[in-house]
């Protein structure tokens, strides 16, 4: 998500293009004191209710077409129990310190608690089916719009535990991990960052890696890491905490190992992410060559931590919002005109927020309730390239989730691995149509620049982030980590990732800190790396085939979480058990540094 950027500075009236590109929630409820609220989550639990007493112990014996409805009510209920706490997390992502947002959101997450609690029998009583009954079920016509989802909860069958059981880990949570993930966001939330007299936004310090001026972007760095680091204290319990309980959790579950969870989630198969991650591993040395070939460009003897999204361009020109949301739109155009047309209607119909202000959650994302509503995309737009990119890939995610509203509830939401390829080919997009606006050999070593820089962020600095997730989790085994050995993991990696192409400033030896996702989404990291790679391939079929292509494409994101990745991508052509198919993918990066060096 990297790009050219303006000069960063925030002069008055700098970056406010996006004002007043808000959120407008009210298709969900009027707000957090909206009676429909506690309306909504009483008619959940009550129909939770009735629910269990019409079905528990029922499922051994009913037909297909009674599995059937019984799986459409749980839908409903699903549905309507995760709306309250859809709105509420939304609220809270706007607002960090909105202290209404925040207590809803802690009555939502409660409330939902209870509400797993009453309907956890459903799907355990599912999975305990023998095979021939489960077989015949999947196979009935009367359940084909389900087959895939009672095939994929077959695969936890090892992994379930009791009802009793799963009903205690279901309120455990609210006092553990649902506890320490929002201790993390609130104490986040409340950091200041400052360079010089001015008081910044997380977004607005990490929109500065990428000004012209070094000394600006180790100021930013600096920024950045202070409060991180003055929080080491509770920071680190966090991670202990969550690390822990996910071991116990792993443990009582039987998973051969932490990582083993993620990837049953995400259907993918331990020796499938092997093999990707062994091909990035051996092609370090490719990014490992751009970034002393980005050092050259920009006269430096080597790059420093701060230096590596530096832009080529002492002065790239800021691009405001309606500028950045324009070329979007056309580059979606240029491949297809619906989904051109998918992100638009976000855009208008205000499903986007986009606005620089304090408070706010850092960094962007898409957030989808299911397939009976749009989903709602955040960002931090500051009129920098890289904004316009990340926008772009909120807005692939988007489109992805909006395609898949053909899919039923239980089928709607794409498994990791595959969740990251709309959203990264959305950037190619872009990158390809201001490519195709111009023969300045400057503006396409810059534009290659960009996409490296890209490249280095989703596949090897995400690789670097998984591996370091993995240590930490296996050094937790042996006990309670302290600050100084959660850096040192963290500096392991960092060492590796980088070899003798990078600078590691000291400081940034908390880098690990600010990642979020080693917080709310344990080894999501990986699924970027892989979605990256399996984006080229898919782009590179693109450029061969053209428009015949598209509709391919659509129809992959159109299947949601439908099928099995692997299933998914056979259709295209694609095995990714070989790593002749990973090296594939890291071979496509190789030829854009071979371009650039000899630009």
């Amino acid at each position: 998500m990297t790009a050219s950027h303006d000069d960063g500075t925030t002069a008055a009236g700098a970056g406010t293009s996006a004002a007043g590109v808000r959120w407008n929630l009210r298709e969900l409820y009027a707000g957090p004191t909206d009676p429909a609220l506690e309306r909504d989550l009483a008619a959940a639990a009550k129909r939770a209710a009735a629910f269990a007493a019409a079905w528990r112990g029922r499922l051994a014996d009913a037909s297909a077409a009674e599995v059937g409805r019984a799986l459409e009510e749980y839908e409903d209920i699903q549905e309507l129990a995760r709306r309250p706490g859809f709105y509420a997390s939304l609220l809270a992502a706007a607002d960090t310190q909105d202290t209404a947002a925040l207590a809803l959101e802690q009555r939502t997450t409660e409330a939902y608690a209870d509400l797993r609690t009453v309907l956890v029998f459903f799907e355990l009583e599912l999975i305990a089916l023998d095979d021939a009954r489960a077989d015949g079920l999947a196979a009935d016509p009367a359940l084909a719009s389900y087959a895939h989802f009672l095939e994929q909860l077959r695969r936890f069958r090892p992994h379930v535990l009791s009802e009793p059981e799963e009903r205690i880990l279901a309120r455990k949570d609210l006092g553990g991990r649902t506890a320490f993930v929002q201790l993390y966001d609130e104490l986040t939330g409340s950091f200041r960052f400052r360079i010089g007299d001015a008081e910044l936004t997380e977004g607005e310090v990490l929109s500065r890696f990428h000004h012209p001026e070094r000394s600006q972007r180790q100021a930013a760095l600096a920024a950045l890491l202070e409060p991180f680091a003055a929080a080491k204290l509770p920071l680190t319990a966090i991670v202990n905490a969550l690390f822990l309980d996910h071991r116990i959790d792993c443990e009582l579950r039987h998973h051969a190992d932490v990582t083993h969870p993620t990837h049953l989630a995400n259907e993918i198969a331990p020796e499938v992410v092997a093999a990707m991650m062994d091909a990035v591993d051996r092609h370090r040395p490719v990014i490992q060559r751009y970034l002393r070939r980005k050092a050259a460009l920009l006269g430096l003897p080597r790059l420093g931590i701060a230096d590596v999204y530096a832009p080529l361009d002492a002065a790239c020109p800021a691009i405001p919002w309606d500028q950045g949301r324009t070329l979007v739109l056309e580059a979606f155009r240029r491949f297809d005109d619906g989904i051109a047309a998918v992100a638009e209607n976000l855009l208008a119909s205000g499903h986007v927020d986009a606005e620089i202000r304090p408070r706010k959650r850092s960094g962007a994302f898409c957030a989808a309730l299911g397939p009976a509503y749009a989903p709602y995309v955040l960002s931090t737009y500051t009129e920098t390239g890289r904004d316009v990119a990340t926008l772009a890939h909120e807005l692939g995610h988007a489109v992805h989730y909006s395609l898949a509203r053909r899919q039923r509830p239980l089928h709607y939401e794409p498994p990791l691995v595959l969740a990251e390829t709309a959203s990264v080919f959305a950037e190619m997009l872009v990158t390809d149509h201001l490519l195709a606006a111009t023969t300045d050999p400057s503006v396409r070593r810059r534009l290659l620049v960009e996409t490296l820089d890209e490249m280095y962020g989703t596949v090897f600095r995400q690789h670097a982030l998984t591996r370091f997730e993995m240590a930490a989790h296996a050094a937790r085994r042996a006990g309670r980590l302290d600050h100084d050995q959660i850096c040192e993991l963290w500096m392991t990696e960092q060492r590796a990732l980088f070899g003798t192409s990078v600078d590691i400033d000291p400081a940034y030896r908390t880098g690990w800190s600010y990642i979020p996702h080693f917080i709310h989404s344990r080894f999501y990291c990986y699924s970027y790396a892989f979605g990256e790679l399996l984006t080229l391939a898919l782009f590179e079929r693109y450029k061969r085939d053209g428009a015949a292509f598209v509709p391919m494409y659509l129809e992959l994101l159109a299947a949601g979480g439908s099928a099995a990745p692997e299933t998914l991508t056979a259709r295209l052509g694609f095995d990714l058990r070989t790593p002749a198919f990973w090296d594939a993918g890291c071979a496509a990066i190789s030829a854009m540094v071979e371009a650039l060096e000899q630009s």
